[in-house]
């Protein structure tokens, strides 16, 4: 016991039982790190998921638009995508030049 009751021997044995514990709580199975991995992974998800919410109510919304106003948005997305024109009308282009 004599090597117990040295106050160096105990600060060593007191230090290492500190630190093998600390590495214990922070890198086993249910660690501190995994813990704050999994709580980032949780919180990206649920703004994931904010996100796709809003998408899915933009779209929902753009449906509805449809239903209601099908002849319109018809026209519209023909002149803007498919660059249509009525038969009675002339198309003019411009080019600008930089």
């Amino acid at each position: 016991m004599k090597f117990i009751n040295n106050k160096k021997s105990r600060f060593y044995i007191i230090a290492a039982v500190v630190v093998i514990g600390t590495l214990y709580l922070l890198f086993n199975s249910t660690g501190v790190i995994k813990y704050a991995r999994a709580k980032n992974d949780l919180n990206n998800l649920h703004f994931r998921i904010t996100q796709l919410e809003e998408e899915n109510r933009k779209l929902e919304a753009e449906i509805d638009s449809l239903k209601r106003n099908v002849p319109a948005k018809i026209e519209k997305i023909a002149r803007e995508k498919y660059n249509m024109i009525r038969p009675t009308e002339k198309k003019i282009e411009f080019k600008v030049e930089e």
